[in-house]
């Protein structure tokens, strides 16, 4: 749980001692901060990202029951595009093999007040299965990227990329960036309980992207390997001329660039986003981490913060996930 010094501004990660897939976006002085529960959607409001663990919370949303969306609620992210309130979000009516993104909209200038509605299910034209949508304006269009797969006895999770036509609607076809093709991102031995019969299945995963904009470079941050073994993060960078949707215009880090830090107690770190401090003047991550190696995908699972920087070509410097100390929060809160 956060630890916030009584007159100091200091906050000991991780801010909330459960929350899987957290998304924190910062709007007008106001942190806005929502993770998978599974049951529904819940929003937290703070002007000090770092006080989660007592800040105000509304259950925003409960699907009703029997929609194709109302089980296994997973990965939530709010988005203000338009003037409005936007959520994104996995959901399913049976089991996994039927997970999509379906959308939320609230016209209310504060995401807590208003009603949000349904807008729908949000795929592309195969119908294809998908989870962890994240979406973005970039230089005045709108685009998404998720998680899927070509069919789902391939055992590989992709990252797709398409054109928006309004926030809750793909324009056009899915593009694969990224699959899950490098040594270190093929660590792919499943849970003992999923084995069957002495054989050990593979998975390979690409998972939760996540748009990052600094100075007009476009890069996408996104999970690999799995929740259940040493999780980390992988880049994607647009290389900053023509059509997003080509994978030939974008290059993909040799390398991860965010890993689990064993010497910090920080294991599988994965699935979170990027905000600006409340003053403009940090940039920061969030990402959720496991207290210990064999923690696996369960709600032991918990968010962190910490600030990043950049290195001279543009691209972003992640560093290693920090020990588990007092640090200053996010300027400006």
């Amino acid at each position: 749980m956060s630890q916030l010094a009584i007159g100091q501004r200091t906050f000991t990660n991780p801010i909330k001692n459960s929350g899987p897939d957290p998304w924190v976006i910062q709007k007008d002085g106001w942190y806005y901060y929502m993770n998978t529960t599974g049951r529904n959607l819940t929003l937290w409001k703070t002007r000090n990202v770092a006080e989660l663990s007592t800040a105000e919370s509304k259950i925003i949303y409960t699907p009703p029951p029997g929609k194709a969306y109302s089980r296994d609620l997973w990965a939530p992210e709010i988005h203000f595009f338009n003037n409005r309130w936007y959520v994104y979000f996995s959901a399913d009516s049976l089991n996994n093999l039927t997970h999509r993104v379906w959308v939320i909209e609230n016209t209310s200038p504060d995401p807590m007040q208003g009603e949000w509605t349904m807008k729908g299910k949000i795929g592309d034209k195969g119908d294809h299965w998908e989870i962890d949508m994240s979406v973005v304006d970039f230089n005045g269009q709108l685009y998404a990227a998720w998680s899927g797969w070509e069919g789902p006895t391939n055992g590989r999770q992709d990252i797709y990329i398409a054109r928006l036509k309004n926030p809750w609607t793909i324009d056009g076809d899915r593009v694969k960036l990224s699959q899950p093709d490098l040594p270190w991102e093929r660590h792919g031995d499943v849970p003992q309980e999923w084995q069957k019969n002495g054989e050990v299945p593979k998975i390979y995963v690409n998972e939760g992207p996540e748009f990052l904009v600094h100075d007009n470079k476009l890069f996408l941050v996104y999970s690999a390997n799995a929740c259940w073994l040493d999780y980390c993060l992988g880049l994607l960078t647009y290389k900053g001329q023509g059509d997003l949707l080509d994978p030939a215009n974008w290059t993909k880090s040799q390398q991860p660039v965010f890993t689990q830090s064993a010497e910090n107690g920080v294991w599988a770190p994965g699935h979170g986003g990027f905000f600006r401090s409340a003053d403009g003047k940090q940039d920061w991550m969030i990402y959720h981490a496991n207290p210990s190696e064999k923690d696996g995908c369960g709600n032991k699972r918990a968010p962190h913060i910490q600030p990043f920087t950049w290195n001279a070509d543009g691209s972003p410097n992640f560093g290693r996930p920090v020990a588990k100390t007092p640090m200053p929060v996010p300027s400006g809160s």
